[in-house]
């Protein structure tokens, strides 16, 4: 942890709730005159797309499981390597990875594939990191230790299969690749995912108030109005007026003593409100 050089971490596989919460703490950066430095955790892949998925149906046929939320699949020693340089010297390493076909013809390069390792611009105030490993730890490595919030972005497992089951269709892939990427990542998700949310400050669980049973076989994904979303004062209840929480965030109610709910589309909102101090 560094006073001087703070590191903020959204951390999980929720893609929806990551993107939402990096949007109410750029709203904070921007109203404070914070400069952010924003690294994706994607940049710390260690397969690009393609060689990822020849590396998976390598796998599947020596009998194990390779996905991006394990650490084959990661350069978890590299993200360790960037909190530990920033925490000491605000800087350090990144790259990027190139998802969409606007960012990759920016950079100049095929999408799915990665940036070269570049120095971070030393004239920043703070590091926010969004990905799946904010708050990892695999052997030696503490991933975890650095950040001086972390923030779980935490899925409701089927509503979190459906947008993934929808990208990876959209992508090309046919409907039984898909179960083998499901059945993939599942071993590493329950070993590398969910131990994260024991460890964070507090917890944003987006959750459906429509039926979600079979994620394989659905109408629409459920969009924010549809839904509830649970938040988790997981270590920092004490430093919050839950009272005066629930006047300023409409139609918010507690469940238990550290446990709020707030509907879908005050999650925002809600965010900022909390986030602010």
């Amino acid at each position: 942890m560094s006073a001087e050089y703070p590191i903020v971490a959204i951390t999980g596989a929720s893609d929806h709730s990551t993107t939402t919460i990096t949007q109410a703490l750029q709203q904070i950066f921007y109203r404070e005159c914070i400069k952010a430095v924003y690294v994706s955790g994607s940049g710390f892949h260690r397969y690009d797309r393609k060689t990822m998925r020849a590396e998976v149906l390598k796998a599947r046929t020596e009998g194990r499981k390779l996905s991006h939320f394990g650490p084959e699949g990661n350069h978890f020693d590299k993200l360790e390597s960037l909190f530990f340089q920033y925490a000491a010297t605000g800087t350090g390493l990144f790259r990027y990875y190139l998802h969409s076909d606007e960012f990759a013809k920016e950079i100049g390069l095929e999408p799915g594939t990665f940036s070269a390792w570049q120095q971070m611009d030393a004239d920043n105030d703070l590091l926010l990191y969004r990905g799946l490993h904010g708050g990892v730890i695999e052997e030696d490595i503490d991933i975890s230790s650095y950040p001086d919030l972390l923030i779980g972005a935490v899925p409701s497992i089927n509503l979190e299969m459906m947008r993934r089951i929808d990208r990876d269709l959209r992508q090309g892939l046919s409907e039984e690749e898909v179960r083998e990427v499901v059945l993939d990542r599942m071993a590493d998700y329950v070993k590398y995912i969910t131990p994260q949310f024991g460890r964070t400050h507090l917890n944003f669980q987006i959750m459906p108030m429509v039926d979600t049973s079979n994620p394989f076989h659905f109408d629409d994904v459920p969009s924010l109005e549809e839904c509830y979303v649970v938040i988790h004062f997981q270590k920092i209840a004490k430093q919050f007026d839950m009272p005066r929480l629930l006047k300023l965030i409409p139609n918010a109610f507690m469940t238990r003593r550290d446990q709020m709910v707030v509907p879908g589309p005050q999650m925002k909102t809600a965010i900022e409100i909390i986030l602010m101090p």
